[in-house]
């Protein structure tokens, strides 16, 4: 659990989205427990622990779900006649393919970055800027080189060098320069030097217009001049500089709600943090948990697993969609992007969700290949 908050922690500082999944019921047998937690990255990387390999894919695929919504979720996968009880509680329903006779449910809460500000300068535009920011639980940073940590309380974190990689710009973040004529084009001319999503000028148009200017003569091409905003924020007249503030930060938000990432295909600018805990198939080595075999035969592999087969799911064996394939030996769902255990016959590639599954179709594909012959 300590590492599990560890790894919320830094997934959440690096502004990556991610979902934790919680095991609320359980029917045995089942190597699930009540309590049981596991965190789902956007790449659709699990750490932690809930059931056995069966349920991982389900697990990855409802996360991304998640994510992508925004909405918390309940997930029960059981049998046809479990669910058919649940049809109406408003439930994610699952089928469990390997047949292992348990249930679990499951609650995954999705937990995606807040938009990422990064003010550049000294002025009291900025601190207003950043006051406001941080009223919508936005990550804020001021970029201020001649300041101090100190100067700017309302800021989550100060850089005090011109680094806008100090200052963690990614592909989502938010640049605004407010140094209000003091060295716009410097910070300019940092900030196109990064990934950022967004890059504005607080400034006048005439004023913006010189900055332009200067920038083509630094060789900067049309191209890359349109990634500027210049100037920033909705035009709301000649005002305050608070109410600029307020037309700066309606334009940002806008422009988050356009840009909002999407996370079914699983993209992480970042790989996710390495954490010494038990991977789901690894630990589902050690939990006695069943499966079944083809035919209706059950058996016990080198872990002591029990295996039953249906043979009315191995007629679907390899790739059921862009990044789906079904176990051909359980019948299970994999994702073929996250697949630990593949092999290789008569130039096919199969998919396996744990090593006695890929061991056992070695062994003899034909047994297994046959089916959907």
């Amino acid at each position: 659990m300590d590492n599990l908050q560890e790894l919320r922690q830094e997934l959440s500082r690096r502004g990556e989205a991610f979902a934790q999944a919680t095991v609320v019921w359980r029917r045995a047998p089942s190597s699930a427990q009540p309590g049981n937690k596991a965190i789902v990255t956007a790449a659709g990387k699990v750490r932690g622990f809930l059931s056995g390999a069966c349920s991982e894919s389900v697990v990855v695929r409802e996360a991304r779900k998640a994510m992508e919504s925004g909405q918390a979720r309940l997930v029960l996968l059981g049998s046809p006649e479990e669910l058919a009880a649940r049809a109406n509680d408003g439930i994610e329903l699952v089928v469990m393919a390997c047949q292992s006779e348990g249930a679990i449910e499951l609650f995954i809460e999705p937990v995606l970055p807040t938009p990422h500000l990064v003010d550049e300068g000294r002025t009291p535009m900025v601190d207003t800027l950043v006051t406001l920011a941080g009223t919508l639980g936005w990550r804020t940073v001021v970029v201020d080189d001649q300041g101090d940590p100190e100067a700017h309380p309302q800021a989550g974190q100060v850089v005090t060098t011109l680094d806008f990689a100090a200052a963690g710009v990614g592909e989502g973040s938010l640049i605004v320069v407010a140094t209000q004529g003091q060295y716009d084009e410097l910070a300019l001319d940092k900030a196109l030097g990064t990934r950022a999503g967004y890059i504005g000028l607080i400034a006048s148009r005439k004023r913006a217009a010189a900055v332009i200017d200067w920038l083509k003569d630094m060789d900067y091409t049309d191209e890359m001049l349109s990634k500027i905003t210049a100037p920033a924020g909705l035009d709301l007249g000649s005002l305050k500089h608070e109410e600029i503030a307020v037309g700066v930060l309606a334009e940002l938000v806008r422009y988050h709600a356009a840009h909002r990432p999407s996370f079914t295909a699983g993209a992480s600018a970042h790989p996710p943090a390495e954490l010494p805990v038990m991977e789901a198939a690894e630990a589902d080595e050690h939990a006695g948990h069943e499966h079944r075999d083809h035919g209706g035969h059950e058996h016990h592999d080198h872990a002591g697993h029990e295996h039953h087969d249906h043979g009315e799911h191995a007629g679907a064996a390899g790739p059921v969609g862009p990044t789906e394939a079904v176990d051909p030996v359980c019948g299970m769902l994999v994702d073929t992007a996250t697949a630990r255990f593949t092999s290789v016959h008569d130039g096919a590639t199969y998919y396996f969700c744990c090593p006695a599954c890929k061991k056992k179709f070695e062994k003899d594909p034909a047994a297994y290949l046959a089916v959907t012959a």
